[in-house]
């Protein structure tokens, strides 16, 4: 093989090795979804954090029902596999009754996500 050729196969290899649906260092991710509710009634446009102790946390916004689904990146549903904080709070477009700190800056809900699906409702009460 020349040269040339010898060159092209190895600008070749170095690409398509390169190119992966994933990172080679993302964590295990579980999928979490729910509904958020306040004083039993659905939050329509609340943000939803997942914060791992360790690594990236996951965003959710939630629907007209209330309805949330956590995304790791962009385009990735879910939240790292193990222990996290949770946090809700009106997003930068959303506005509606308090958020009890309890649930938003000094949020004490915890979570421990299991790999494959998890369901968690955030049943928030006013009192």
């Amino acid at each position: 093989m020349t040269r040339r050729g010898l060159i092209l196969v190895n600008l070749l290899s170095v690409v398509l090795l390169g190119c992966s649906d994933s990172a080679p260092d993302k964590p295990e991710l579980g999928s979490v979804e729910g509904v958020v509710s306040l004083d039993g009634q659905p939050l329509s446009g609340v943000s939803v954090y997942f914060k791992p102790t360790v690594g990236r946390q996951s965003i959710a916004t939630t629907d007209e029902q209330g309805h949330y689904e956590a995304m790791y990146m962009i385009d990735e549903a879910g939240v790292k596999v193990g222990d996290c904080s949770v946090m809700v709070e009106w997003g930068p477009d959303g506005s509606g009754p308090a958020i009890p700190p309890k649930y938003g800056a000094s949020s004490e809900l915890k979570l421990t996500v299991k790999p494959g699906d998890n369901v968690y409702d955030i049943t928030m009460t006013s009192k």
